[in-house]
């Protein structure tokens, strides 16, 4: 069974991420996968892509100037042996955008962790866009 402790760890990792996204921190970003990530994601048009490159694209597309915020709705943390974790949530995204409008999007979002040399990589995702509210 998965200690409080690790729950913790792999949730707060899970925001550094979506926080790294938010403020197109690429350096923590990259930190925090593993170069050969794998996804499938609305971006993707139904391809699995493998590795860091499409990411890094939208690092450096998004005007930074636009606000955005993501919270961590309805968690789980399953742990699968020792080495690995398969973190789960719907992704609550807040927007301001160029003119000053404010939306939210919601999406599901599948986070799989590899522990390597002791440290979690974020190693594959899935993403699935659920509505707006």
């Amino acid at each position: 069974m998965m200690s409080d402790a690790a729950t913790e760890e792999l949730l707060e990792l899970s925001r550094k991420l979506l926080t790294a996204i938010d403020t197109q921190d690429w350096a923590t970003y990259a930190d925090l996968c593993d170069p050969g990530l794998t996804a499938f994601e609305p971006e993707a048009v139904g391809q699995l892509v493998t590795g860091m490159e499409f990411h890094r694209f939208y690092f450096r597309s998004r005007p930074s100037e636009w606000s955005k915020h993501s919270t961590i709705a309805s968690p789980r943390v399953r742990m699968l042996g020792s080495d690995a974790a398969v973190v789960t949530y719907v992704r609550l995204t807040q927007r301001r955008d160029e003119s000053g409008q404010y939306s939210t999007m919601a999406a599901e979002e599948t986070r799989v962790w590899q522990r390597r040399d002791g440290r979690w990589k974020h190693v594959h995702f899935h993403r699935s866009p659920c509505g707006s509210a």
